[in-house]
């Protein structure tokens, strides 16, 4: 019997990431729960899967939540989620929580020995190094959850390092991938957050349209597997069943394939090392074929190219794409952003930073309140000039800063 406890249980990943623990129940047993401020689904949760405690970031909401789930312990801050990852009676904490707020419960689990079910891209991408030093410390396990990393952990299970010659992460090229350049522009919400495979949440459904999402993906698998940036391809796989590719030396390729379900990671991450049966249908090939790749195009997306050069600048560069990508993607979503500028504010914001080396959580955390804060400057100079022209009956300009193409 696993013990589970499960940051971000209200996102996407942490409900389906429930889904397969009641799916288990001789398996995997639920300890904690954590969410930032959604108490009542946390609620809805605590009352249909039994936790034996939850934590809440915000304390306004936790002290609400506190009130009416009087026979549950209560967790405050993210010393609440650190007491969550860290408790005694847990094997496997499942890190859903993206940002900031699950870097140090995600260190401190590590530092308890626990095995890691890690979600969160974007804490892989602003504190890699670190997590990864610290992980060796301490033989813990991070067993990737993204598709494409679980993809490649799997591929990768038993092949000595030398044998590899290069890894594959593919993408299904979003919901605008057919789009022309022209239409890039001022795309709506609706029509970015219609993805054609995966139910996802906003912000990642938003980084798989602008491919942001592959770049990030470059970076996070840099650290998981402990390879060259000039050794990690993207592709294009608009059939998304293959995730993940691995070329061998001899020119052998090994392709990882599966239904678009995050409910197979998931429970892959959980059962490591051993594999369970699942009522997840199997992939069909003769229903998806022909399967298709194409190069990615860095032109008419050019987060991908943003993030690409921020991963080759390396250090603290990583760690502003994430948080400078992050507000420009929230003010996107609230409509303050046209879709065209998302990659925009990025390249600004790093094009204003020195990248340096970061040694400690301190370190990584001023970078990313240094990147928030000059990413919603700019964010919010846009808005200031979008409006003034509208009251002047004037169009609003291209971006000042054209972008560059490959």
């Amino acid at each position: 019997m696993k013990r589970i406890a499960v940051l971000g249980s209200t996102g996407s990943i942490g409900q389906q990431t429930l889904e397969v623990i009641a799916s288990q129940p001789q398996r995997l047993k639920l300890i904690g729960l954590s969410a930032h401020s959604r108490i009542d689904l946390l609620e809805q949760q605590a009352a249909r899967y039994h936790p034996e405690v939850v934590a809440v970031v915000d304390g306004e909401h936790a002290a609400r939540l506190a009130s009416r789930v009087e026979a549950l312990p209560v967790l405050e801050g993210v010393e609440g989620l650190v007491r969550v990852a860290t408790d005694p009676r847990v094997d496997v904490v499942v890190v859903g929580t993206s940002g900031r707020d699950a870097l140090v419960p995600l260190m401190k689990a590590i530092e308890s020995g626990k095995q890691i079910a890690l979600a969160s891209k974007e804490l892989l991408v602003m504190a890699g190094a670190l997590i990864t030093r610290l992980a060796r410390a301490h033989q813990t396990t991070l067993v990737p959850i993204d598709s494409e990393h679980a993809a490649l952990f799997q591929a990768l299970r038993g092949i000595p390092k030398p044998e590899i010659a290069s890894i594959s992460i593919t993408g299904s090229g979003g919901p605008l991938w057919s789009f022309e350049a022209s239409q890039l522009r001022d795309v709506s919400v609706s029509t970015v957050l219609n993805h054609p495979k995966w139910q996802m949440g906003p912000k990642i459904t938003v980084d798989s349209a602008t491919l942001m999402n592959k770049g990030l993906e470059v970076i996070e698998a840099r650290w998981l597997f402990d390879m060259p940036l000039d050794r990690i391809h993207v592709l294009i796989h608009p059939q998304a069943q293959v995730h993940g590719l691995v070329e061998l030396i001899d020119g052998t390729v090994l392709a990882q394939m599966s239904p678009c379900d995050m409910r197979l990671p998931i429970q892959y991450a959980l059962s490591f090392p051993e594999r369970w049966p699942t009522r997840v249908p199997s992939v069909s090939l003769v229903q998806q074929s022909p399967l298709t790749f194409f190069e990615p195009d860095l032109a008419r997306f050019p987060c991908l190219r943003v993030a690409l050069d921020a991963a080759r600048r390396g250090d603290s560069a990583c760690a502003v794409l994430s948080a400078a990508n992050d507000v420009a993607v929230r003010a996107y979503l609230k409509e303050e952003l046209p879709f065209g500028d998302i990659a925009r504010i990025t390249e600004e914001t790093l094009s204003q930073h020195q990248a340096a080396s970061m040694q400690t959580v301190e370190e990584i955390l001023a970078v990313d309140a240094w990147a928030r804060a000059t990413a919603q400057t700019l964010v919010s100079a846009e808005c200031g000039m979008r409006h003034a022209e509208c009251e002047m009956g004037t169009p609003h300009p291209a971006p000042r800063t054209p972008y560059r193409s490959l």
